[in-house]
């Protein structure tokens, strides 16, 4: 089993690095899988770029380091089963970078850039799948049918990106407004109102009763509050004083 044992310390530093910042700061539609024991080994999952045959499909590929790296290229290969000129059925990745244009100070993330760019623009004229370059050559639209369905039935699926942020900031406003609503319909629209139902809550049914009182005939005398009765009381008596000084006046 491979190890780190198996690359020169100082590759490892900087393979450690590297990773780190892949870790960090990923490449767009690119998600390194690390394993620190083992960096001889590097998987990551390509998002199929947007626009092209392989949109909406994830491929899972790995990168295989030899001891003598960086001086040599790594190898690549797809995992998941893939239709495309320069990915041989057996998941072999066909591309200068990984050939004849590889540079030592080529990093790891300039690997995975040029891998990704392969699904936006492959090369028919260096096929490893000799079907997927004579399609695209010739009949694009056939190409990219077989494609499409290689990827919708062996791409992994990816992950919805949702932005969380703007459905949970949405979810409050709609909560407040609902909120809202419902405090304008049930609470007092101002003081009066208040003292309204406070006086209610305080005086019960005597309130009620005194306000109907008026307006109610057949509650007859009853109904007649206690300031008129006292008023109808002093009536009789100044009257009998009246009287009274009227026979008074007679006599003389």
């Amino acid at each position: 089993m491979a190890t780190n044992e198996n690359l020169p310390p100082n590759v490892v530093r900087q393979l450690a690095k590297e990773l780190k910042s892949l870790d960090e700061s990923p490449p767009e539609g690119i998600k390194v899988i690390v394993n620190d024991d083992d960096f001889t080994t590097i998987f990551a999952d390509i998002e199929g770029p947007a626009g092209t045959p392989y949109e909406n499909g994830v491929f899972r590929m790995k990168l295989l380091l030899s001891r003598d790296f960086p001086q040599s290229p790594p190898k690549g290969f797809f995992l998941t089963k893939i239709f495309h000129p320069n990915i041989a059925t057996s998941g072999e990745i066909c591309v200068n970078t990984l050939k004849k244009d590889w540079n030592p100070s080529l990093g790891l993330r300039h690997v995975l850039l040029v891998v990704r760019c392969l699904l936006i623009e492959p090369f028919p004229e260096s096929a490893l799948n000799e079907q997927a370059g004579k399609l695209l050559l010739e009949n694009y639209e056939e190409y990219a049918r077989h494609a499409r369905l290689y990827t919708s039935i062996h791409a992994l699926k990816p992950k919805n990106k949702t932005k969380s942020g703007t459905i949970s900031e949405s979810t409050t406003a709609l909560n407040v407004d609902q909120s809202n609503n419902a405090v304008s319909k049930n609470t007092p629209l101002g003081p009066a109102a208040l003292s309204t139902s406070t006086a209610n809550k305080a005086f019960g049914s005597n309130l009620q009763d005194q306000n109907a009182a008026p307006s109610d005939p057949a509650l007859g005398a009853s109904a007649v509050p206690k300031k008129d009765g006292l008023h109808a009381v002093k009536a009789p008596v100044e009257k009998k004083k009246i009287d009274a000084r009227k026979k008074s006046l007679k006599r003389l």
